[in-house]
């Protein structure tokens, strides 16, 4: 049944997303008691669905969005269709103060936004918070790239790429995006700050091109653990099982699932031997790396640290919440941004449908529900910040609309009808050619891949 699990994670995750966002725009609506007459989840014709009241709850042909028909509101009639021309005044949208027109706009991206930190929130409340390792530098590849920056074990990072004291995570995400980009390093060693400058090593994964460092950080005493292994591998058929704990790699004592992916990069074609422990017992598994279906030459397993997870209660599962999503956006605001300078390619930026289906899958088939969650909060998170774009059509430009209408109100203006459809028609447009354009990306980085002759790995990280 593992082949459900793409097209199943695909459905659910992004059609939650959807009705999220739009049961913010019918909730607000109805405490307003304006009329709803549609709730599609999907665009185009009605596939199935069932009418209660006045409200016509479907879902449609192209699985791209959805939408909330509000009566009277005709400016997105292309995309949703004409409404009736019956409706009572006081239940017409378009006839309602201008004040409420924007909460109805502005509730489906809060309730997203919502969403996004709701997830983690609620997580860290049940199960904790993970323990970040401080960033203190242990293993180093021998040779590469922060050994020739100058880095040494034990150097703690003070500063990176402009951040004062950065979290493990926040030096991780900016590297992810600056491969093979100088970036400044300060660490403090032996009492001093020493600036520095590395250049994160650059690979490609799955189509995209990411910066990795060749260095990890003190992970103290957590265990590493296989988190999978993939079939056929070297790995499986030298007997290696998921949960076991690697307790040595060539007689070295391991500390960290990178340390594990180093020694196994720069030992290929060698046999390896992991010690490991397995229930009360210790084992030694012996294999030697070869080019899997995918393309790329490996063991076939996933190690990963057994972060401990932190009870924490309301007001440091809050701190999680908001800090995991601020640090999203950066890491979103930060790729765009060199999106459009020309620093990035769209390849690397850019995601539509073909991408979503396979991070959804991805993440659901490698860690169950909390993949399912994780992908969710973050899809939420983006779906929300778009909608407010001022781009007509979406909720942002319906807000900014509302807005210039209130300033030339007070100069005693208004727009009139021929203009706002003038507007509605050109952000259509803009929105259709950005749909085009990330399909068509998709398309490309997939079509890419499969020259290449090499398949979208299973899991989100690097496969050893």
């Amino acid at each position: 049944m593992s082949y459900l699990i793409y097209p199943l994670a695909f459905i659910f995750i992004l059609g939650s997303a959807v009705v999220i966002h739009e049961f913010g725009h019918f909730i607000v609506a109805k405490l307003f008691k304006i009329r709803v007459e549609t709730f599609s989840v999907g665009f185009g014709p009605r596939l199935f669905g069932k009418k209660w009241g006045h409200t016509d709850y479907r879902v449609s042909a192209i699985p791209l969005g959805g939408y909330v028909k509000l009566g009277g509101d005709e400016s997105n009639a292309p995309l949703e269709g004409e409404g009736a021309p019956d409706i009572p005044a006081h239940e017409r949208f378009d006839l309602r103060p201008r004040w409420q027109r924007i909460l109805v706009a502005l509730a489906g991206p809060v309730m997203n936004v919502l969403t996004a930190l709701t997830i983690p929130l609620f997580a860290a409340l049940m199960y904790g918070v993970p323990a970040t390792p401080a960033p203190v530098i242990s293993n180093l590849t021998r040779g590469g790239a922060a050994e020739s920056a100058g880095l040494r074990r034990g150097d703690r990072i003070v500063a990176f790429n402009g951040i004062e004291h950065p979290k493990w995570d926040t030096i991780r995400g900016d590297a992810l995006l600056s491969p093979s980009q100088p970036l400044p390093v300060v660490v403090e060693r032996n009492g001093e700050r020493v600036p520095l400058t590395i250049t994160p090593v650059s690979r490609t994964e799955d189509g995209e091109t990411a910066g990795f460092l060749d260095f990890v950080p003190d992970y103290g005493d957590v265990p590493v653990i296989v988190r999978e292994v993939t079939p056929d591998s070297p790995a499986s058929e030298a007997g290696l099982q998921v949960d076991d704990q690697i307790i040595s790699v060539a007689g070295q004592p391991v500390r960290s699932a990178e340390q594990v992916t180093q020694y196994i990069s720069e030992h290929k074609g060698q046999p390896i031997t992991l010690t490991v422990k397995r229930g009360a017992g210790q084992k030694d598994i012996t294999a030697t790396s070869r080019k899997l279906p995918d393309g790329k030459e490996r063991l076939g397993f996933a190690p990963a640290e057994d972060i401990p997870l932190i009870p924490v209660g309301i007001v440091g599962a809050s701190k999680y919440a908001v800090d995991n999503n601020v640090e999203i956006l950066r890491l979103t605001g930060k790729a765009l941004g060199q999106f459009f300078s020309g620093q990035r390619s769209a390849r690397n930026t850019l995601s539509g449908p073909v991408g979503i289906y396979k991070a959804a899958g991805s993440a659901v088939e490698r860690f169950g529900w909390g993949g399912f969650f994780t992908t969710l909060g973050f899809l939420s998170l983006n779906l929300g910040i778009f909608n407010l774009l001022p781009i007509p059509v979406l909720d942002g430009g319906a807000i900014f609309l509302l807005l210039i209408e209130g300033a030339l109100a007070i100069l005693g203006m208004k727009l009139s009808m021929r203009v706002r459809d003038r507007i509605q028609q050109v952000g259509f447009v803009m929105v259709l050619l950005l749909m085009v354009f990330v399909i068509t990306n998709d398309l490309l980085k997939q079509a890419s891949i499969w020259r290449s002759g090499s398949n979208p790995p299973a899991a989100t990280t690097p496969g050893k």
